[in-house]
């Protein structure tokens, strides 16, 4: 089948290399910023630009929409599909309903859950990609469309799809920015970031081995309040910084105590 991506951000320069190489070529890429559009054509085989919305003269079945969360609305009530078009959104927190407004009932979602940065390279065999569709023949496409580039295909509802990407949120986006805080903590006083890194890497394989709850450890969970209150002083010069540590330490005691 035949695929054109509506956006050329982190997720469509990963996936849209992933499909063409396989059944699922991929022969359009509209993008807003045409030189996005530009770049990502110009890493798949046989693709060309779309500087428009409208698709009705598409050879393509398939459309995927690939943008930020808050876009998608605007590209669905701009959109031109051909007849009888597969329309999906690859969005962790937006409901099926979302492309309720699309001139096609062949609806569904693509949702692969992993972090992407464009200088970082992917392997898709390992990412979980969840669908759905209240189409029969809209979930069978999907289905051999995520079985073409990965392990793991599964079918969640929009309800349990929200539930999934505020947890993916607690474990990376949330992890990530522990780090950034730790990293300026270091950096104000001299020290280098990379002596955490061995910790980083056994927090993170420990908890994945044993489950972060039989791995957790540190003063918080000791219920060790004196060092809880020597920390809290150390970060007295960044109340926001301090209040997240506080906050944190509190939802720990409060769960081990």
């Amino acid at each position: 089948m035949n695929v054109s991506f509506i956006g050329s951000g982190n997720l469509a320069w990963h996936l849209a290399p992933a499909l063409d190489n396989t059944e699922f070529s991929v022969r359009e890429v509209y993008s807003r910023q045409l030189k996005n559009a530009e770049a990502l054509v110009r890493r798949l085989y046989d693709a060309k630009v779309n500087s428009t919305l409208d698709f009705s003269a598409s050879a393509s079945e398939v459309f995927i929409i690939s943008v930020s969360d808050d876009v998608i609305d605007d590209i669905i009530r701009e959109l031109i599909l051909p007849r009888d078009a597969i329309l999906l959104h690859t969005s962790g927190s937006q409901p099926i309903s979302v492309l309720g407004y699309a001139t096609t009932q062949r609806t569904g979602v693509f949702y692969p859950l992993q972090t992407f940065t464009k200088s970082r390279r992917v392997d898709f065999k390992d990412i979980p990609i969840f669908i759905e569709s209240e189409d029969k023949h809209t979930r069978k496409v999907m289905t051999d469309m995520a079985k073409a580039i990965s392990k793991n295909a599964y079918e969640i509802s929009s309800s349990q799809r929200i539930a999934l990407h505020v947890a993916a949120v607690f474990a990376s986006n949330f992890t990530n920015h522990m780090l950034t805080i730790s990293r300026e903590i270091l950096h104000d006083s001299k020290l280098e970031f990379d002596w955490l890194k061995p910790l980083v890497a056994e927090t993170i394989n420990k908890a994945l081995s044993l489950g972060p709850e039989q791995s957790q450890t540190g003063p918080a969970k000791r219920g060790d309040l004196e060092i809880l209150d020597k920390h809290v002083a150390f970060l007295q010069d960044d109340e926001v910084v301090a209040e997240i540590y506080r906050v944190i330490s509190q939802n720990i005691v409060d769960r081990y105590a």
